[in-house]
């Protein structure tokens, strides 16, 4: 394998954004420049979702409220899918619906019992802007309608009912990563 083969070898590992910041609440901008800048946030992403043992990673969680995520996770039959897409647009989303333990790199140690359907197609571009079509199962579905929620500006939480959504929010307000949970948004 030969040097800079590998996703993320090349970037650096930014920040994470994490919940209550506004940037996660809010839909990202179209990418509209496929030049080296682009390239160098995809690295960064890669290294970033690796470095945090992530299955995805959209662009806002790293501060760029961009339309944009990678991924390098696994169906339910132990198929690995590894890469990104640009301006992507989650055209179908059917199958059976699973309430399933979903977590995010933005909420981090805390998971929740989450509705996601078992099958997913996202339409959108490569960083070259080439077309680029991905169809999810399983898990992998999972991470394909996860990823396309936090560029509408949602997390998983806003998925979540009842005493899930309580329960999960509760815990973010207690987290050690929160500074001050009663000046953030979405608690």
């Amino acid at each position: 394998m030969r040097h800079g083969s590998i996703p993320g070898a090349s970037g650096r590992v930014r920040p994470l954004t994490l919940l209550g910041d506004p940037v996660l609440h809010q839909p990202c901008a179209e990418v509209t420049d496929f030049g080296p800048p682009l390239a160098r946030l995809v690295q960064d992403m890669f290294a970033t979702m690796y470095a945090a043992q992530g299955v995805g990673l959209a662009a806002n969680q790293v501060g760029e409220p961009l339309r944009l995520f990678v991924y390098d996770c696994e169906d339910d039959d132990d198929v690995r899918h590894v890469g990104h897409v640009v301006n992507p647009r989650l055209v179908e989303a059917d199958g059976v619906v699973i309430r399933g333990p979903e977590g995010c790199l933005s909420l981090p140690g805390l998971e929740a019992g989450t509705p996601r359907f078992d099958h997913a197609r996202v339409e959108g571009f490569d960083v070259t802007g080439a077309p680029v079509v991905i169809h999810g199962t399983g898990w992998f579905a999972r991470c394909l309608q996860h990823e396309c929620d936090h560029l509408e500006g949602r997390t998983y939480t806003d998925r979540v009912t009842g005493w899930r959504r309580r329960r999960v929010l509760r815990q973010a307000a207690r987290a050690p990563w929160v500074k001050d949970a009663a000046a953030r948004p979405g608690f």
